[in-house]
């Protein structure tokens, strides 16, 4: 095992435990975190596999745009230092389902190509014009559909950062009023009644 395999095993573990953190935190900030940790060591794979334009826009797109946006809304929600409840059994059901899914999905993918050793030792290299002629290109091999389905997944993460900042305060835990202005003296605004008239007769 060379040098390069230690480093893909380090940032895939690195990618797999920050993410496994960030579905188990009870903490919903915590786990915003996590997965900006996680976001993070992909875009680590992409430099180590020398396409660093790739790694850009992953650093641009989601480290700098989808989890700065959530990390936002979490701040202007109520419950951001308070733990999240448990879910349901069957919203984990479905949960387990989906990554079951995901894996089989994966597993197909990787049986199905064939992963032959490379034969040639010419690095990858691709100018950035071409990669931007390429991605609004609407030919054949044209990518201006991905491009615009990035374009509605911030708007969709804009979306769902305002309905989280606008969640409403859970049941039985009060809303804090802000205080009322002091006058010019110190004094509160409050009306003037006539207990208030005798206690200030008396105190001075």
């Amino acid at each position: 095992m060379n040098a390069s395999q230690v480093i893909f095993y380090l940032i895939s573990a690195f990618v797999l435990g920050t993410a496994v953190l960030a579905v188990t935190s009870h903490k919903i900030f915590r786990s915003a975190i996590w997965l900006l940790f996680s976001l993070i060591g992909v875009a680590a794979l992409y430099f180590w596999m020398q396409v660093e334009f790739v790694a850009a826009v992953q650093i641009i797109v989601y480290v700098g745009g989808v989890v700065v946006l959530i990390i936002f809304s979490i701040f202007l929600t109520q419950q951001s230092g308070s733990e999240m409840p448990k879910p349901p059994l069957k919203r984990m059901l479905f949960s387990i389902l989906a990554v079951l899914f995901g894996f089989a999905f994966s597993y197909n993918i990787i049986a199905n190509y064939g992963f032959d050793a490379a034969t040639t030792t010419k690095p990858f290299n691709v100018p950035v014009s071409a990669i931007g002629e390429q991605m609004l290109d609407t030919k054949q091999y044209g990518f201006v559909l991905p491009f615009e389905v990035v374009s509605m997944l911030l708007l969709a993460a804009m979306i769902g950062c305002i309905v989280i900042a606008l969640r409403s305060a859970p049941k039985g835990k009060p809303v804090q009023k802000p205080a009322a202005p002091a006058g010019a003296n110190g004094a509160s605004n409050k009306p003037v009644t006539g207990s208030n008239m005798v206690v200030e007769e008396k105190s001075l």
